[in-house]
Protein backbone atom coordinates (compact mmCIF):
# COMPACT_ATOMS: atom_id res chain seq x y z
CA UNK A 1 0.00 0.00 0.00
CA UNK A 2 1.44 3.34 -0.79
CA UNK A 3 1.68 6.37 1.02
CA UNK A 4 -0.30 8.05 -1.37
CA UNK A 5 -3.40 5.84 -0.61
CA UNK A 6 -2.73 4.74 2.94
CA UNK A 7 -6.08 5.45 4.87
CA UNK A 8 -6.31 8.35 6.74
CA UNK A 9 -9.34 8.92 8.76
CA UNK A 10 -11.64 12.32 8.69
CA UNK A 11 -11.81 13.41 12.42
CA UNK A 12 -12.94 17.11 11.64
CA UNK A 13 -16.44 16.27 12.89
CA UNK A 14 -15.84 14.02 15.79
CA UNK A 15 -15.79 14.88 19.08
CA UNK A 16 -14.34 13.28 22.64
CA UNK A 17 -11.68 11.36 22.96
CA UNK A 18 -8.99 11.13 20.09
CA UNK A 19 -8.25 7.12 19.62
CA UNK A 20 -11.99 6.72 20.21
CA UNK A 21 -12.81 9.26 17.45
CA UNK A 22 -10.16 7.44 14.70
CA UNK A 23 -11.67 3.84 15.98
CA UNK A 24 -15.66 5.44 15.11
CA UNK A 25 -14.03 7.18 11.63
CA UNK A 26 -12.33 3.24 10.76
CA UNK A 27 -15.62 1.83 11.60
CA UNK A 28 -17.93 4.30 9.21
CA UNK A 29 -14.86 4.14 6.46
CA UNK A 30 -15.41 0.10 6.70
CA UNK A 31 -19.45 0.56 6.70
CA UNK A 32 -18.85 2.72 3.91
CA UNK A 33 -16.30 0.71 1.52
CA UNK A 34 -13.88 3.26 1.97
CA UNK A 35 -11.69 0.49 3.46
CA UNK A 36 -11.52 -2.94 2.29
CA UNK A 37 -11.32 -6.08 4.37
CA UNK A 38 -8.01 -7.45 4.21
CA UNK A 39 -6.73 -4.12 3.51
CA UNK A 40 -3.77 -2.91 5.66
CA UNK A 41 -4.09 0.14 8.00
CA UNK A 42 -0.88 2.41 8.12
CA UNK A 43 1.77 1.63 11.25
CA UNK A 44 1.38 3.44 14.56
CA UNK A 45 3.83 6.13 13.51
CA UNK A 46 2.40 6.58 9.99
CA UNK A 47 -0.78 7.64 11.36
CA UNK A 48 0.49 9.62 14.54
CA UNK A 49 2.31 11.51 12.03
CA UNK A 50 -0.66 12.28 9.46
CA UNK A 51 -3.16 13.23 12.29
CA UNK A 52 -0.49 15.24 14.55
CA UNK A 53 -1.48 12.62 17.76
CA UNK A 54 0.95 10.39 19.89
CA UNK A 55 1.32 6.93 19.17
CA UNK A 56 -0.02 6.01 22.13
CA UNK A 57 -3.21 7.54 20.95
CA UNK A 58 -3.07 5.91 17.65
CA UNK A 59 -2.33 2.56 19.59
CA UNK A 60 -5.37 2.87 21.73
CA UNK A 61 -7.43 3.42 18.59
CA UNK A 62 -6.10 0.26 16.94
CA UNK A 63 -6.90 -1.66 20.40
CA UNK A 64 -10.22 -0.16 19.94
CA UNK A 65 -10.71 -1.18 16.70
CA UNK A 66 -9.49 -4.79 17.59
CA UNK A 67 -11.44 -4.94 20.54
CA UNK A 68 -15.00 -4.05 18.27
CA UNK A 69 -13.50 -6.62 16.01
CA UNK A 70 -12.44 -4.68 13.18
CA UNK A 71 -9.19 -5.24 12.80
CA UNK A 72 -6.41 -7.84 13.79
CA UNK A 73 -2.43 -7.59 14.21
CA UNK A 74 0.12 -9.67 13.14
CA UNK A 75 3.34 -9.10 15.07
CA UNK A 76 6.15 -7.83 12.64
CA UNK A 77 3.45 -7.59 9.58
CA UNK A 78 1.08 -4.80 10.57
CA UNK A 79 -2.71 -3.92 11.32
CA UNK A 80 -5.63 -5.75 8.88
CA UNK A 81 -8.72 -5.03 8.72
CA UNK A 82 -10.43 -8.24 9.03
CA UNK A 83 -12.73 -10.38 6.60
CA UNK A 84 -16.39 -9.78 8.42
CA UNK A 85 -15.23 -6.38 9.20
CA UNK A 86 -18.44 -4.96 7.34
CA UNK A 87 -20.78 -7.16 9.29
CA UNK A 88 -19.17 -5.92 12.37
CA UNK A 89 -19.10 -2.81 11.58
CA UNK A 90 -22.83 -2.67 10.56
CA UNK A 91 -23.37 -4.40 13.81
CA UNK A 92 -21.29 -2.81 16.39
CA UNK A 93 -22.74 1.08 16.79
CA UNK A 94 -25.50 -0.13 19.15
CA UNK A 95 -22.64 -2.38 21.19
CA UNK A 96 -20.46 0.59 20.88
CA UNK A 97 -22.63 2.76 22.33
CA UNK A 98 -23.16 0.66 25.49
CA UNK A 99 -19.70 -0.72 26.23
CA UNK A 100 -16.68 0.79 28.09
CA UNK A 101 -13.55 0.20 29.35
CA UNK A 102 -10.46 0.32 28.66
CA UNK A 103 -9.61 -1.78 25.24
CA UNK A 104 -9.16 -5.27 25.62
CA UNK A 105 -6.44 -7.56 23.74
CA UNK A 106 -2.95 -7.27 23.21
CA UNK A 107 -0.77 -4.52 21.40
CA UNK A 108 -0.99 -4.65 17.95
CA UNK A 109 2.70 -4.67 16.76
CA UNK A 110 3.89 -1.70 18.64
CA UNK A 111 3.59 -0.81 22.76
CA UNK A 112 0.47 1.43 23.41
CA UNK A 113 -0.84 3.87 26.09
CA UNK A 114 0.49 4.67 29.01
CA UNK A 115 -0.06 3.29 32.69
CA UNK A 116 -3.59 4.91 34.18
CA UNK A 117 -3.38 6.23 37.24
CA UNK A 118 -0.30 7.48 38.95
CA UNK A 119 1.55 4.11 40.97
CA UNK A 120 4.57 6.51 42.16
CA UNK A 121 3.30 9.98 41.96
CA UNK A 122 3.44 10.74 39.35
CA UNK A 123 1.04 12.87 36.75
CA UNK A 124 -1.27 11.10 33.88
CA UNK A 125 0.01 12.16 30.48
CA UNK A 126 -3.25 12.80 28.90
CA UNK A 127 -2.78 13.64 24.47
CA UNK A 128 -6.73 13.16 23.80
CA UNK A 129 -8.60 15.78 24.24
CA UNK A 130 -9.54 14.49 27.97
CA UNK A 131 -10.26 16.86 30.40
CA UNK A 132 -7.66 15.33 33.20
CA UNK A 133 -8.83 15.43 36.74
CA UNK A 134 -5.94 12.98 38.17
CA UNK A 135 -2.76 14.52 38.74
CA UNK A 136 -2.93 16.18 42.40
CA UNK A 137 -0.65 19.22 41.23
CA UNK A 138 -1.23 22.48 39.90
CA UNK A 139 -1.46 23.79 36.48
CA UNK A 140 2.49 24.67 35.54
CA UNK A 141 1.98 28.20 35.85
CA UNK A 142 -1.48 28.91 37.11
CA UNK A 143 -1.26 32.62 35.45
CA UNK A 144 0.77 35.05 33.62
CA UNK A 145 1.80 36.77 36.72
CA UNK A 146 3.18 33.00 37.87
CA UNK A 147 5.32 32.54 34.83
CA UNK A 148 6.68 36.02 34.76
CA UNK A 149 8.11 35.43 38.92
CA UNK A 150 9.50 32.16 37.25
CA UNK A 151 11.04 33.32 34.36
CA UNK A 152 12.83 36.74 36.23
CA UNK A 153 13.83 33.51 38.72
CA UNK A 154 16.00 31.74 36.58
CA UNK A 155 17.16 34.79 34.58
CA UNK A 156 18.19 36.24 37.84
CA UNK A 157 19.86 33.28 39.14
CA UNK A 158 21.98 33.28 35.97
CA UNK A 159 23.23 36.98 36.73
CA UNK A 160 24.06 35.98 40.42
CA UNK A 161 28.25 36.03 40.72
CA UNK A 162 28.59 33.23 42.96
CA UNK A 163 26.44 30.55 40.46
CA UNK A 164 29.98 28.96 39.42
CA UNK A 165 29.68 28.08 43.30
CA UNK A 166 26.49 26.87 43.33
CA UNK A 167 27.41 24.25 40.06
CA UNK A 168 29.85 22.61 42.48
CA UNK A 169 29.55 20.32 45.01
CA UNK A 170 28.30 21.43 47.93
CA UNK A 171 27.52 19.93 51.47
CA UNK A 172 25.06 16.72 50.79
CA UNK A 173 22.32 17.92 53.46
CA UNK A 174 22.40 21.25 52.06
CA UNK A 175 23.91 24.75 51.87
CA UNK A 176 23.77 26.05 55.37
CA UNK A 177 21.92 29.23 53.75
CA UNK A 178 19.70 27.24 52.36
CA UNK A 179 18.93 24.69 55.43
CA UNK A 180 18.77 28.34 57.34
CA UNK A 181 15.86 29.52 54.55
CA UNK A 182 14.24 26.18 55.20
CA UNK A 183 14.06 26.45 58.79
CA UNK A 184 12.59 29.88 58.36
CA UNK A 185 9.72 28.64 56.01
CA UNK A 186 9.02 25.77 58.24
CA UNK A 187 8.35 28.08 61.30
CA UNK A 188 5.97 30.09 59.08
CA UNK A 189 4.29 26.94 58.33
CA UNK A 190 4.11 26.49 62.58
CA UNK A 191 7.09 23.72 62.79
CA UNK A 192 10.17 25.88 64.74
CA UNK A 193 13.18 23.59 63.90
CA UNK A 194 16.34 24.43 64.16
CA UNK A 195 18.15 24.63 60.47
CA UNK A 196 20.67 21.91 61.65
CA UNK A 197 17.50 19.48 61.82
CA UNK A 198 16.97 20.32 58.78
CA UNK A 199 17.98 18.63 55.17
CA UNK A 200 17.27 19.69 51.59
CA UNK A 201 16.30 16.60 48.88
CA UNK A 202 15.78 16.68 45.52
CA UNK A 203 11.67 17.13 46.32
CA UNK A 204 9.53 15.62 48.88
CA UNK A 205 9.37 11.93 46.94
CA UNK A 206 13.02 11.81 47.76
CA UNK A 207 12.68 13.07 51.14
CA UNK A 208 10.50 9.75 51.46
CA UNK A 209 13.18 7.43 50.31
CA UNK A 210 15.94 8.69 52.48
CA UNK A 211 13.84 8.26 55.17
CA UNK A 212 12.64 5.02 54.87
CA UNK A 213 16.41 3.77 53.55
CA UNK A 214 17.38 5.23 57.65
CA UNK A 215 14.42 3.84 59.72
CA UNK A 216 13.61 0.37 57.78
CA UNK A 217 14.71 -2.67 55.81
CA UNK A 218 14.08 -4.75 53.02
CA UNK A 219 11.05 -6.93 54.30
CA UNK A 220 9.98 -4.71 57.38
CA UNK A 221 6.12 -3.92 57.92
CA UNK A 222 5.49 -0.12 57.66
CA UNK A 223 1.94 1.02 59.17
CA UNK A 224 -0.52 3.50 56.93
CA UNK A 225 -3.78 5.11 56.41
CA UNK A 226 -6.36 2.07 54.62
CA UNK A 227 -6.08 4.19 51.61
CA UNK A 228 -2.59 6.23 50.82
CA UNK A 229 -0.13 8.33 48.60
CA UNK A 230 0.25 6.02 45.48
CA UNK A 231 4.24 7.59 45.91
CA UNK A 232 4.59 5.48 49.48
CA UNK A 233 2.99 2.52 47.73
CA UNK A 234 5.70 2.15 44.77
CA UNK A 235 8.85 3.19 47.03
CA UNK A 236 7.45 -0.04 49.21
CA UNK A 237 7.56 -1.89 45.85
CA UNK A 238 11.09 -0.23 45.00
CA UNK A 239 12.49 -1.04 48.43
CA UNK A 240 11.19 -4.39 49.23
CA UNK A 241 8.44 -2.58 52.37
CA UNK A 242 5.41 -4.45 53.37
CA UNK A 243 2.47 -2.05 54.02
CA UNK A 244 -0.34 -2.41 55.98
CA UNK A 245 -3.52 0.07 55.81
CA UNK A 246 -5.00 1.11 58.86
CA UNK A 247 -8.95 2.18 59.82
CA UNK A 248 -9.77 6.16 59.18
CA UNK A 249 -12.88 7.55 60.25
CA UNK A 250 -13.60 11.67 59.29
CA UNK A 251 -10.61 12.50 61.48
CA UNK A 252 -8.12 10.65 59.71
CA UNK A 253 -6.05 7.51 61.13
CA UNK A 254 -7.76 5.70 63.78
CA UNK A 255 -5.94 5.56 67.45
CA UNK A 256 -6.90 2.46 68.05
CA UNK A 257 -6.39 0.72 65.34
CA UNK A 258 -2.60 2.13 65.21
CA UNK A 259 -2.82 0.86 69.13
CA UNK A 260 -3.85 -2.72 67.84
CA UNK A 261 -1.09 -3.02 64.90
CA UNK A 262 1.42 -1.43 67.29
CA UNK A 263 0.80 -4.20 70.21
CA UNK A 264 1.48 -7.05 67.63
CA UNK A 265 5.65 -5.70 67.45
CA UNK A 266 5.68 -6.78 63.85
CA UNK A 267 5.85 -2.88 62.56
CA UNK A 268 8.11 0.11 64.11
CA UNK A 269 7.39 2.75 60.97
CA UNK A 270 4.39 4.33 60.41
CA UNK A 271 3.88 6.70 57.57
CA UNK A 272 0.69 9.10 57.71
CA UNK A 273 -0.56 12.33 55.85
CA UNK A 274 -2.35 13.92 58.60
CA UNK A 275 -3.29 17.43 56.87
CA UNK A 276 -5.18 17.44 53.82
CA UNK A 277 -4.63 13.36 53.51
CA UNK A 278 -4.53 11.74 50.29
CA UNK A 279 -6.73 10.78 48.82
CA UNK A 280 -9.65 12.03 51.61
CA UNK A 281 -8.70 15.32 52.17
CA UNK A 282 -9.26 14.53 55.67
CA UNK A 283 -7.34 16.95 57.94
CA UNK A 284 -6.40 15.20 62.02
CA UNK A 285 -7.49 17.56 64.69
CA UNK A 286 -4.67 18.12 67.42
CA UNK A 287 -6.42 15.56 70.26
CA UNK A 288 -6.11 12.84 67.60
CA UNK A 289 -2.73 14.10 66.84
CA UNK A 290 -2.00 13.48 70.44
CA UNK A 291 -3.14 10.35 70.86
CA UNK A 292 -1.45 9.00 67.84
CA UNK A 293 1.79 10.17 69.49
CA UNK A 294 1.38 8.65 72.57
CA UNK A 295 0.82 5.94 70.83
CA UNK A 296 4.10 5.57 69.39
CA UNK A 297 5.66 6.71 72.70
CA UNK A 298 4.22 3.25 74.18
CA UNK A 299 5.22 0.87 71.56
CA UNK A 300 9.33 2.81 70.19
CA UNK A 301 7.31 3.68 67.13
CA UNK A 302 8.44 6.03 64.37
CA UNK A 303 6.19 8.47 62.60
CA UNK A 304 6.86 10.08 59.38
CA UNK A 305 5.10 12.90 58.13
CA UNK A 306 4.10 13.41 54.93
CA UNK A 307 3.23 16.90 54.91
CA UNK A 308 3.46 18.39 51.51
CA UNK A 309 -0.82 19.66 51.54
CA UNK A 310 0.15 21.15 55.28
CA UNK A 311 0.59 24.55 53.32
CA UNK A 312 -2.87 24.50 52.00
CA UNK A 313 -5.03 25.64 55.53
CA UNK A 314 -4.46 29.10 57.05
CA UNK A 315 -4.84 27.43 60.64
CA UNK A 316 -3.99 24.08 60.84
CA UNK A 317 -2.94 21.84 64.07
CA UNK A 318 0.35 21.27 65.04
CA UNK A 319 2.80 18.68 63.13
CA UNK A 320 3.65 15.39 64.37
CA UNK A 321 7.48 16.55 64.55
CA UNK A 322 6.83 19.38 66.78
CA UNK A 323 4.47 17.14 68.91
CA UNK A 324 7.47 14.59 69.50
CA UNK A 325 10.96 16.15 67.77
CA UNK A 326 12.29 13.19 69.02
CA UNK A 327 10.54 10.13 67.02
CA UNK A 328 8.95 12.29 63.91
CA UNK A 329 9.92 13.19 60.14
CA UNK A 330 8.56 15.86 58.86
CA UNK A 331 8.22 16.10 54.27
CA UNK A 332 8.08 19.13 52.79
CA UNK A 333 8.50 19.82 48.78
CA UNK A 334 7.80 22.97 46.73
CA UNK A 335 6.15 21.39 43.89
CA UNK A 336 2.58 21.64 45.19
CA UNK A 337 3.18 25.21 45.85
CA UNK A 338 5.00 26.47 43.16
CA UNK A 339 5.05 23.54 39.90
CA UNK A 340 5.95 20.16 39.79
CA UNK A 341 9.21 20.68 38.17
CA UNK A 342 10.95 22.93 41.06
CA UNK A 343 11.54 20.00 43.06
CA UNK A 344 13.40 21.06 46.11
CA UNK A 345 12.37 19.03 49.13
CA UNK A 346 13.24 19.93 53.04
CA UNK A 347 13.10 17.25 55.71
CA UNK A 348 12.95 18.10 59.58
CA UNK A 349 14.38 15.23 61.33
CA UNK A 350 15.71 14.10 65.14
CA UNK A 351 18.91 15.31 66.04
CA UNK A 352 20.34 12.25 66.12
CA UNK A 353 19.54 10.72 62.97
CA UNK A 354 20.59 13.94 60.65
CA UNK A 355 24.21 12.42 59.69
CA UNK A 356 22.24 9.24 58.95
CA UNK A 357 19.64 10.96 56.46
CA UNK A 358 22.76 12.98 55.12
CA UNK A 359 24.48 9.89 54.17
CA UNK A 360 21.08 8.45 52.62
CA UNK A 361 21.50 11.68 50.18
CA UNK A 362 25.34 11.59 49.64
CA UNK A 363 24.27 7.57 48.03
CA UNK A 364 21.24 8.46 46.17
CA UNK A 365 22.03 12.26 44.67
CA UNK A 366 25.35 12.76 46.17
CA UNK A 367 23.48 16.65 47.07
CA UNK A 368 20.13 18.08 45.95
CA UNK A 369 20.46 20.93 43.37
CA UNK A 370 21.75 23.95 44.81
CA UNK A 371 20.76 26.18 41.91
CA UNK A 372 16.88 24.71 42.38
CA UNK A 373 17.55 25.35 46.17
CA UNK A 374 19.24 28.62 45.78
CA UNK A 375 16.26 30.12 43.64
CA UNK A 376 13.51 28.84 46.96
CA UNK A 377 15.66 30.27 49.09
CA UNK A 378 15.43 33.94 47.85
CA UNK A 379 11.79 32.88 47.31
CA UNK A 380 11.89 32.63 51.30
CA UNK A 381 13.74 35.37 51.89
CA UNK A 382 11.82 38.06 49.43
CA UNK A 383 8.44 36.82 49.85
CA UNK A 384 7.90 35.36 46.73
CA UNK A 385 7.23 32.11 48.33
CA UNK A 386 4.79 33.79 50.35
CA UNK A 387 2.76 35.07 47.20
CA UNK A 388 3.10 31.82 45.38
CA UNK A 389 1.59 30.40 48.64
CA UNK A 390 -1.35 32.93 48.83
CA UNK A 391 -2.11 32.33 45.10
CA UNK A 392 -2.77 28.41 45.56
CA UNK A 393 -4.87 28.89 48.65
CA UNK A 394 -6.88 31.06 47.13
CA UNK A 395 -7.07 29.34 43.96
CA UNK A 396 -8.00 26.62 45.54
CA UNK A 397 -10.72 27.81 47.97
CA UNK A 398 -12.49 29.09 44.27
CA UNK A 399 -11.85 25.78 43.14
CA UNK A 400 -13.30 23.43 46.25
CA UNK A 401 -16.11 26.29 45.78
CA UNK A 402 -16.92 24.97 42.39
CA UNK A 403 -16.97 21.17 43.49
CA UNK A 404 -19.81 21.87 45.96
CA UNK A 405 -22.01 23.43 43.62
CA UNK A 406 -21.91 21.58 40.61
CA UNK A 407 -21.24 18.23 43.01
CA UNK A 408 -24.24 19.20 45.05
CA UNK A 409 -25.94 16.39 46.68
CA UNK A 410 -22.98 13.88 46.10
CA UNK A 411 -20.73 13.00 49.21
CA UNK A 412 -17.73 14.29 49.49
CA UNK A 413 -14.83 14.70 51.20
CA UNK A 414 -13.11 18.28 51.16
CA UNK A 415 -10.95 20.16 53.19
CA UNK A 416 -11.87 23.68 52.81
CA UNK A 417 -8.95 24.49 50.32
CA UNK A 418 -7.89 21.49 48.85
CA UNK A 419 -6.22 20.21 45.75
CA UNK A 420 -8.79 17.29 45.13
CA UNK A 421 -12.09 15.56 46.57
CA UNK A 422 -12.89 12.55 47.48
CA UNK A 423 -15.98 11.58 46.02
CA UNK A 424 -17.93 8.74 47.51
CA UNK A 425 -20.14 6.96 44.95
CA UNK A 426 -23.90 6.07 45.68
CA UNK A 427 -25.60 2.99 45.02
CA UNK A 428 -25.30 0.78 42.72
CA UNK A 429 -22.20 2.46 41.49
CA UNK A 430 -18.70 0.62 41.95
CA UNK A 431 -15.23 2.73 41.42
CA UNK A 432 -14.24 0.77 38.53
CA UNK A 433 -17.42 1.47 35.86
CA UNK A 434 -17.65 5.00 36.97
CA UNK A 435 -13.84 5.39 36.11
CA UNK A 436 -14.24 3.40 32.69
CA UNK A 437 -17.65 5.71 31.84
CA UNK A 438 -16.09 9.17 33.23
CA UNK A 439 -13.29 8.08 30.20
CA UNK A 440 -15.42 7.41 27.97
CA UNK A 441 -17.27 10.35 28.48
CA UNK A 442 -14.16 12.59 28.36
CA UNK A 443 -13.01 12.43 31.89
CA UNK A 444 -10.31 11.06 33.84
CA UNK A 445 -10.57 10.36 37.48
CA UNK A 446 -8.54 8.13 39.80
CA UNK A 447 -9.74 4.68 40.71
CA UNK A 448 -9.66 3.77 44.30
CA UNK A 449 -7.31 0.69 43.61
CA UNK A 450 -4.61 3.24 43.25
CA UNK A 451 -4.63 4.22 46.97
CA UNK A 452 -5.06 0.73 48.60
CA UNK A 453 -2.33 -0.03 51.14
CA UNK A 454 -1.54 -4.27 50.89
CA UNK A 455 -4.51 -5.68 50.14
CA UNK A 456 -6.94 -3.89 52.15
CA UNK A 457 -10.22 -3.23 50.68
CA UNK A 458 -11.49 -1.32 47.82
CA UNK A 459 -13.69 1.56 48.73
CA UNK A 460 -16.24 2.90 45.95
CA UNK A 461 -15.27 6.14 45.86
CA UNK A 462 -12.65 8.17 42.94
CA UNK A 463 -10.19 10.60 43.44
CA UNK A 464 -11.11 13.99 41.83
CA UNK A 465 -8.49 16.77 41.39
CA UNK A 466 -9.32 20.32 41.41
CA UNK A 467 -5.85 21.43 40.73
CA UNK A 468 -4.10 20.18 37.47
CA UNK A 469 -6.51 22.31 35.14
CA UNK A 470 -5.75 25.76 34.34
CA UNK A 471 -8.97 26.81 33.20
CA UNK A 472 -11.70 26.95 36.45
CA UNK A 473 -14.23 26.90 32.98
CA UNK A 474 -12.80 23.29 32.08
CA UNK A 475 -12.51 22.07 35.40
CA UNK A 476 -16.78 23.09 35.66
CA UNK A 477 -17.26 21.28 32.71
CA UNK A 478 -15.38 18.02 33.75
CA UNK A 479 -17.13 18.36 37.34
CA UNK A 480 -20.23 18.52 35.10
CA UNK A 481 -19.81 15.81 33.55
CA UNK A 482 -19.28 13.54 36.46
CA UNK A 483 -22.54 15.04 38.08
CA UNK A 484 -24.40 13.71 35.01
CA UNK A 485 -22.90 10.44 35.48
CA UNK A 486 -24.02 10.16 39.38
CA UNK A 487 -27.39 11.24 38.08
CA UNK A 488 -27.95 8.05 36.32
CA UNK A 489 -28.29 4.19 36.57
CA UNK A 490 -24.64 2.91 35.67
CA UNK A 491 -24.64 1.78 32.16
CA UNK A 492 -24.13 -2.27 31.59
CA UNK A 493 -20.72 -3.70 30.28
CA UNK A 494 -20.89 -4.85 26.73
CA UNK A 495 -17.69 -6.07 25.22
CA UNK A 496 -17.09 -7.09 21.29
CA UNK A 497 -15.01 -10.55 21.23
Amino acid sequence: MSFETMWTPDLSARTGPRYAAIADALAADVGAGRVTAGERLPTHRELARLLAVTVGTVSRAYAEAQRRGLVSGEVGRGTFVRDDAVAVAAAGTAATALSFGEPLGEPLGEPFGEPFGEPFGEPLRVDDGLIDLGPAVPASPLHDEEERVLREAFAALGRAADLPSLLGCQPHAGMGRHREAAAAWLSELGLKVPPGRVLITSGAQHAMAVTFAAVARPGDLVLTEDVTFPGMKGLANLMHLRLQGLAMDADGLCPDAFEHAARQGESRVLYTIPTHHNPTATVMPEERRREIVAVARRHGMTIVEDDVYGFLPRERPPSFAALAPELAYSIHGTSKIVVPGLRVGFLAAPEAMVERLAAGIWATTWMASPPMAEIVSRWIADGTLRRFLAWRREEAQARVAIARRVLDGAELSASPRGFFVWLRLPEPWCATDFVNLARRRGVLVIPPETFVAGRGRVPHAVRVSLAAIRERERLEEGLTILAGLLAEPPSPCVFVP
